[in-house]
């Protein structure tokens, strides 16, 4: 990660000696010199270490320092007196100061003492940062399958795991681009540094551009404090574009000058930093399909797409879908305070049938699902979603309709039989579509909804179990 840290310092020349030194180490660097100082600059500035003369502070200096610590940045504080007392200087530090620095030392003693306090900084968010779940450190050997085209993917997903090439993974929706992403990550020689996730489509166009490369005070209306941006947080780590065909494409120039120099200038400010980060994007788009529709930069998209990795789509390598159920099952069952322990062989047909248009983020939502509406250590049909139920019926129907089943019975009987299961089949379509609303369902179907409670109960149909999932 980035440190950034503010140098406030009143003196022209030991400022200028203090930037010096301090420019040449991997860091965001604010200077606050005189006549450019204010306090709530210092405030705005979302610094991680504010170096300080006492002079600067406004009174009474033990506010100050509160207010400093007091920040969501919890910002380390370095303050530089002109005591000669240590009972003074024991002050500052009581006061909630991390250091306190005589301003007459040599220039090269201050800079070693900010260097100290950096490194006490770095450890510090990493043992303030959230814990990860074992689900946020997915490893490839997670992505085991039975499927050539896949094997074939991770293949070739494990040649460039340990570079530094920029990735575009491209497949449909729900299919786990952003967890073959992290796999990527947690895999690489970057695994220590941050993995910083940001969704193209999901923040409006105005807040895009500050979300990827920040903000200065001031910058638009509304910019009270300064931002970093997601490519400052991820530095010598990675970052995830996610949904990259959704950028708009006067952000895409900006995105590809980035890529070209590793140099991010936060909207409103005048000083690029230089970052260090390895991007991966990814789409569900056709991308190729919009460059010629110039709704895509070309230049951008062959930037981006140095290596692409496609993930097929789970309708394409079904053989996967039971062994996705079973480790499923295995890791779920008991965070829902379930004894659920495995699935049927008739459960498991139907979802094998099914084409999953939502793929394995579908298949985990109804995994789930029959997990905490299973009464017993094993998922059977009734634990599904309407639609798998619909499926065997169907099959079922098809069956009942052969010749052998007319046996015995007459013309009437026959008929009455083909139309009773046509009807239940029809409603349970159009309960299917209107996710179990009666009173849609019965506008579609012509009926009142008495009516339709009526054949409901006369088909044992159930409402709930059209419910979308």
């Amino acid at each position: 990660m980035l440190l950034k840290i503010a140098l406030c310092i009143d003196n022209p020349g030991l400022l200028a000696k203090l930037k010096k030194s301090l420019e040449s180490l991997d860091i965001n660097l604010e200077a606050y010199g005189p006549g450019r100082f204010t306090w709530q600059k210092v405030i705005r500035s979302c610094a991680d270490i504010v170096v300080i003369n006492e002079s600067l502070l406004p009174r009474p200096i033990e506010t100050s320092i509160a207010a400093l610590n007091d920040l969501p940045e919890n910002p380390a504080t370095i303050i530089l007196h002109t005591h000669e007392s240590s009972e003074d200087q024991a002050g500052l530090v009581a006061a909630g100061a991390d250091a306190a620095l005589h301003a007459g030392l040599p220039p090269r003693s201050i800079v070693q003492a900010i260097e100290g306090v950096m490194e006490s900084r770095l450890q510090y968010i990493v043992r303030t940062a959230p814990p990860a779940r074992p689900d946020d450190r997915p490893r490839l050997e997670d992505f085991r399958s039975n499927s050539q085209s896949m094997q074939a993917m991770l293949q070739e997903v494990r040649q460039v795991v340990g570079t530094n090439a920029q990735l575009l993974i491209t497949g449909e929706t729900g299919v786990g681009k952003e967890r073959l992403a992290r796999a990527i990550h947690f895999e690489s020689p970057r695994a220590s540094g941050p993995f910083v996730t940001v969704n193209m489509a999901a923040l409006p166009e105005q807040l895009l551009e500050s979300e990827l490369f920040g903000h200065i005070q001031g910058a638009f209306t509304g910019a009270v404090r300064s931002r970093r941006g997601a490519f400052e947080m991820a530095h010598r780590g990675a970052i995830f574009l996610d949904e990259i065909g959704e950028m708009p494409i006067h952000l895409q120039a900006k995105l590809l000058r980035v890529l070209q120099d590793f140099e991010v200038k936060p909207l409103g400010g005048e000083k690029a930093m230089w970052v260090d980060v390895r991007v991966i994007a990814a789409t569900n788009r056709d991308l190729e399909e919009d460059v010629r529709a110039k709704a895509f930069r070309g230049d951008l998209f062959y930037r981006l797409s140095v290596i692409t990795i496609t993930i097929p789509p789970l309708r394409e390598r079904r053989e996967d879908i039971a062994h996705l159920a079973k480790d499923f099952i295995a890791q779920q069952h008991t965070r829902h305070g379930k004894d659920v322990e495995s699935i049927s062989k008739e459960a498991m047909e139907a979802l094998t049938r099914y084409d999953w248009p939502g793929n394995v983020r579908e298949l985990f939502n109804v995994l789930e699902r029959a997990i905490i509406l299973c009464p017993d250590q094993e998922i059977t049909l009734r634990d599904l979603p309407h639609i798998f139920k619909s499926n065997v019926r169907t099959e079922h129907t098809v069956q009942d309709a052969a010749p052998e089943s007319w046996k015995g019975k007459t013309l009437r009987e026959v008929t009455d039989q083909a139309l009773s299961r046509v009807e239940k089949l029809y409603l349970e379509s159009v309960l299917e579509e209107t996710a179990g609303k009666i009173g849609p369902a019965a506008e579609i179907a012509g009926i009142t909804t008495r009516s339709l409670y009526n054949k409901m109960k006369k088909y044992d149909l159930d409402k709930r179990d059209f419910k979308q999932i």
